[in-house]
């Protein structure tokens, strides 16, 4: 039995932050029913056609659901989705700004209706305030949170190279509903989730907000540096891969000298010796770093450094990461079923002791529709009918 098995979620869901959040609930046993516009579904099937034919947007955040195509627009799509609401126990979505009111779906007006129903939802702003009519996507709330200005080259800012806006969403969105449901069990208080990216994004900002807040300048955009500690960032070795180094701590910093650098008095020279000395030097101690490491090999660099106790990575590319060692050995991967044909899946990162996530197949669009309506009483003739009118 998996933690959340019994647990009903409808989810009007597109592109990644819902589909993320309810995805993590079907890994943990939630029946997910995916409602889809007909004919087209979610738009992120349509963002790619790398995985078999299937976008790998749409892959990667939908397996274990039930895909059920509705348009929810017209009269007879709006009652099934009722029907539906009246036995489940969350309801999430991530529509535009102010669509769920104009559906009459707000968490008030549900509230009355289903009094045990959690109503989430994600924007991307919030649903109040001077903002909540902007539509919002990654790019764009990266950009209105200061992420961009604070990444890239000194010369040219950079999008971070995933959703990031999305993801962090999602995961407070699936944090959120864990708890809700924790506190309706535990207290029989319904408490709806709200979410929106910008409020997210801005909590994962912390630190550089801080930073900036109390000595009134941002940290400096280092590229695949760390704006505020160093050394940490990439060095190239004589065989040509990159090195990824990290020193931590002043310890650190005098084993780095001593042994890799071989350079003992490098770590009392003022201009180095403490971090934030060696981020307003960065450019001379970077020469001092790369000069030496440039001198041996990939092996060689890492012996010595892993013999320092200093942390270490290779820049590896997204090849490299699909066979790394650190996954192979922990049976991280497994096998689920798509529509175009069996994949390699990720388990979740949360692993919990004696019981295995659920990795169901990826469903194909509108899959599960006659199931679900014939479990709500519909006949297959009805179906039909409902399929002719564009119900579904």
């Amino acid at each position: 039995m998996l933690p959340l098995d019994g647990v009903t979620v409808v989810s009007i869901e597109q592109a990644v932050a819902a589909p993320f959040a309810t995805r993590q609930l079907a890994d943990l046993g939630a029946r997910v029913i995916k409602i889809e516009r007909p004919g087209v579904g979610d738009f992120a099937r349509s963002y790619d056609e790398r995985v078999h034919g299937e976008s790998s947007y749409f892959i990667w955040l939908n397996r274990s659901k039930e895909s059920l195509t509705l348009d929810f627009k017209r009269p007879e799509g709006l009652t099934i989705l009722h029907q539906l609401l009246s036995g489940a126990d969350v309801f999430l979505s991530n529509l535009g700004p102010g669509a769920i009111g104009r559906l009459g779906l707000d968490a008030p007006t549900l509230a009355e209706k289903y009094p045990r129903l959690i109503h989430a939802t994600i924007s991307g702003y919030g649903t109040t305030g001077v903002w909540a009519h902007r539509k919002a996507y990654d790019l764009l709330v990266q950009s209105e949170a200061g992420l961009v200005s604070i990444t890239g080259q000194p010369d040219s800012v950079a999008r971070v190279g995933i959703s990031v806006a999305d993801i962090s969403a999602g995961m407070y969105a699936y944090t959120g509903i864990l708890t809700a449901l924790l506190h309706r069990a535990n207290t029989g208080v319904v408490a709806p989730v709200e979410v929106s990216l910008f409020e997210s994004l801005a909590e994962w900002m912390g630190s550089p907000a801080y930073y900036t807040m109390y000595s009134g300048e941002p940290p400096r955009r280092v590229g695949a540096e760390h704006a505020t500690i160093s050394p940490y960032g990439p060095y190239a070795s004589s065989s040509g891969d990159i090195i990824m180094l990290a020193v931590q701590s002043q310890e650190e910093w005098r084993e780095f000298c001593r042994v890799v650098m071989e350079d003992p008095g490098l770590a009392s020279n003022p201009e180095f010796a403490i971090n934030s000395a060696r981020c307003d030097h960065r450019e001379k101690l970077n020469a001092l770093i790369g000069k030496r490491i440039g001198q041996l090999s990939t092996d060689e660099a890492l012996r010595l450094l892993d013999s320092a106790r200093i942390a270490n990575a290779r820049v590896n590319t997204v090849n490299e990461f699909l066979e790394h060692p650190a996954l192979a050995s922990r049976d991280r991967w497994v096998t689920v079923d798509s529509p175009g044909g069996e994949i390699r899946a990720l388990k979740p990162p949360a692993s919990l002791g004696g019981i295995e996530p659920r990795m169901d197949a990826v469903p194909a669009l509108g899959a599960h529709t006659d199931a679900i309506l014939g479990s709500l009483g519909y006949s297959p003739e009805s179906i039909e009918e409902l399929r002719s009118a564009g119900a579904i």
